[in-house]
């Protein structure tokens, strides 16, 4: 099969093209021949051995990148019985761990996947995965954002951002989204109440009493978040990297603070990602695709931190 590893850590020229076996399966996973997969920051921060997972990673050979897919199931393990060979599957696979998406056929834990809807492309339901899954997890799970809650999103129009924006408005949240001017009317047309542009104007002095900041900035982007919330307020923040003056912060007005949030595959939660889908709740956009050999393309695009929605590979 054709497979894109990981020869060292660095830049996009350390990617290689080659052939490798099928992988095999195990009793309880499923093999998936892939169509699109999508590129998310930690794939550049792992690339360049900038986040936590790549010492765990490093230790793999081959390394393959990657763990969001839609393709195609064309084996199943024993102990599978919620799908079959033919059916059209997408998940966020293996996360926090080795998921081996570079790949044309990928070895995925059931447990992991859910049924493609009919009507999205499979690109599409790629673009649907880690990103969609980060944020309906920050306003599930992480914390509880609740009907009439007025939620700040910073970096709004990125990947995770935009299914923020409208999973917090399916969720019944008053919604601010930050970004910068161009994309204002982007994040209104996807359910944003307000926008605030971020290049122009200082939020921590126009906004007060929030309930819940999803912050995805990092630095002193935390604190500042911190300064417009509730006591008791929530905030979930993305990048790792806290500090002690963070935390200390966060607990002088007793928020419910969630310094790095952690994404995990779960099919339960694709399930719901996957109904939203279907019903036309949520839509991704997709700002780039790219075909399979113009892989570091794809680094480069999503590397100019000026993305808006997500980066799509077609294989």
């Amino acid at each position: 099969m054709k497979a894109i590893v990981l020869e060292k850590f660095g830049g996009v020229e350390n990617l290689r093209y080659t052939t490798l076996r099928k992988p095999t399966i195990k009793s309880d996973e499923v093999l998936v021949e892939v169509r699109a997969i999508s590129i998310n920051p930690v794939d550049i921060k792992v690339r360049n051995r900038q986040a936590p997972l790549a010492e765990e990673l490093a230790k793999e050979h081959p390394l393959i990148l990657g763990w969001d897919i839609s393709g195609e199931v064309k084996a199943v393990g024993p102990s599978v019985t919620q799908f079959k060979i033919g059916d059209e599957v997408f998940g966020m696979v293996n996360f926090i761990g080795h998921g081996k998406a570079y790949a044309e056929f990928v070895s995925a834990p059931a447990d992991h996947l859910a049924l493609k809807p009919k009507n999205i492309t499979h690109s599409e339901a790629a673009a649907s995965t880690l990103a969609a899954l980060t944020a309906w997890q920050a306003f599930t799970c992480y914390g509880k954002l609740r009907p009439n809650d007025k939620v700040l999103i910073h970096a709004a129009s990125g990947g995770v951002g935009h299914f923020a924006v409208q999973l917090a408005k399916y969720l019944g949240a008053y919604v601010i989204a930050t970004s910068s001017a161009a994309n204002k009317d982007f994040l209104i047309q996807l359910g944003a109440d307000e926008h605030l542009d971020y290049q122009t104007l200082d939020f921590e002095k126009t906004l007060h009493d929030l309930d819940f900041v999803l912050e995805s900035v990092g630095g002193r982007n935390f604190q500042k978040s911190v300064a417009v919330l509730k006591p008791f307020g929530t905030i979930v923040t993305l990048p790792s990297g806290f500090t002690s003056e963070d935390e200390n912060a966060a607990k002088r007005k007793h928020l419910h603070a969630c310094y790095f949030m952690a994404v995990f595959s779960s099919g339960t939660a694709m399930q719901t990602i996957a109904s939203l889908l279907e019903k036309k709740i949520i839509k991704p956009h997709i700002s780039h695709v790219f075909e399979f050999n113009d892989i570091a393309k794809a680094h480069l695009q999503l590397e100019t931190g000026r993305t808006v929605g997500k980066v799509v590979v077609r294989l």
